[in-house]
């Protein structure tokens, strides 16, 4: 009985995969020549040539044309682009558990952020909130409350945290502009939330910005549980 076509692009996937883990092949580096490679590592051209295309999509290899096939950089933020795409087919139903995902996350970058961002950026930081004014649309103020997720993330040094946080950000979006237009007082929830997580960062407070971290994310969450 002949393998199913995808068990052979898998096993295909997977010895690329081990040249690359095994160091063989670093960042940057060209891949062997097609034939040579397939006769190499004892795989047919074209499930060589589906594992390569498999590969370029999740932004492990760079296919260029006429001039070969190269390992990227494996950046953490180039790998976690692929995050991005499993993102887009969330389902309504699993944004709760999205946000608990958040809820995870992004307290402990925002305690990083306190004890590593410069000066310079946390100033940043609070210019963002500061750009609001006394009666913002809800659309202006997600946009906001985006912008200010996002320089945290960036501020926690950790590239990895960063495009977690990052690629999270697309599915709650849409429970965050619900809650504006239904729950009241959220709108000024939120701002004196942001504040209180500045102010943490600024006096260098990583317990107190983790907690107020929390308690922002989980209010979203708990607000979005009772209303489905």
């Amino acid at each position: 009985m002949r393998e199913a076509p995808m068990a052979l692009t898998d096993e295909a996937i997977d010895k690329i995969k081990g040249m690359i883990t095994s160091g063989e092949l670093g960042p940057g580096d060209r891949l062997p020549k097609e034939a040579d490679l397939a006769e190499r590592l004892g795989l047919s051209r074209n499930s060589l040539r589906e594992a390569v295309k498999a590969l370029s999509m999740i932004r492990v290899l760079d296919v260029r044309q006429g001039d070969g096939t190269y390992v990227t950089s494996l950046a953490p933020d180039l790998l976690l682009d692929a995050l991005s795409f499993v993102v887009d087919f969330h389902r309504d139903d699993t944004v709760l558990q999205f946000l608990e995902v958040r809820r995870i996350l992004e307290p402990s970058a925002t305690a990083l952020a306190t004890e590593r961002m410069p000066v310079e950026d946390i100033a940043k930081l609070q210019a963002v909130l500061d750009q609001l004014g006394d009666n913002p649309t809800i659309e202006a103020l997600v946009a906001n409350d985006l912008e200010f997720h996002r320089q945290i993330a960036a501020g926690s040094g950790n590239a990895v945290l960063c495009s977690l946080i990052d690629g999270l950000s697309g599915p709650t979006t849409r429970a965050r502009i619900w809650r504006g237009l239904t729950q009241e007082g959220a709108a000024e929830r939120t701002r004196e939330q942001h504040q209180a997580i500045v102010d943490a960062i600024t006096a260098r407070q990583p317990d107190l910005a983790r907690s107020w971290a929390t308690i922002h994310v989980a209010g979203v969450e708990e607000w979005l549980r009772r209303a489905l």
